[in-house]
């Protein structure tokens, strides 16, 4: 159970209808995290901008730019943002489903590179508590990466800094579709459905 109630679809403002329709034409499906940030729209109409900045056509891979909040959801503890970053990559980037399930062995499985393995690295120590980015970790990644792609990398992980903060701490409830995804694609080990509410 969500501890703040997001608002009821037919109780949105214009403006923020407009927010909830450009988020279902991202993810497919009505997500309650924006229902809840609806409760402050201008929060979720600055929020809105970002998520286009970052998630819009440039210089990174836009599945790689989603495995990348998937390895920092899942290192924050988010499962919400977890499966909302897999589903994504799969159905709205257009991901082969059997790399984004096997996001979790990036350093060893041969379906990853090492410039994606850089990147995967970076999200895994940034989303740690505490943060544990090195000098090493950009290192790597100026081996295989321009200035701008890592700007979008450093981007998508700090968005989902804010987003994984948001949505553990008010246990969002977690929607059927990426629920129904994560459930199908990740080990037990690596994907646990419910761990996200509170009770």
């Amino acid at each position: 159970m969500s501890r703040i109630t997001p608002v009821a679809i037919e109780d949105l403002p214009e403006q923020t209808r407009k927010s909830l329709e450009y988020a279902q034409e991202i993810m497919g499906f009505a997500p309650n995290d924006v229902l809840t940030m609806a409760h402050w729209p201008e929060l979720l109409s600055a929020m809105e901008q970002l998520v286009a900045v970052i998630y819009k056509p440039g210089a990174l891979d836009p599945v790689l730019k989603r495995m990348i909040a998937t390895i920092t959801s899942g290192a924050a503890g988010c499962r919400y943002c977890q499966a909302h970053t897999a589903h994504g990559a799969a159905k709205m980037a257009g991901g082969d489903e059997q790399k984004i399930a096997s996001v979790w062995e990036y350093q060893s499985n041969p379906l990853f590179d090492d410039a994606e393995r850089a990147a995967l690295n970076l999200a895994q120590a940034s989303g740690t508590q505490p943060n544990a980015a090195t000098d090493a970790h950009f290192h790597e990644l100026e081996q295989h990466f321009s200035r701008q792609q890592i700007m979008e990398i450093m981007g998508v992980i700090s968005l989902f800094g804010f987003l994984n903060r948001w949505n553990d701490t008010l246990a969002t409830q977690l929607e059927g579709a990426p629920l129904n995804f994560a459930s199908s694609i990740y080990s037990a080990d690596r994907w646990e459905p419910g761990r996200h509410k509170r009770e």
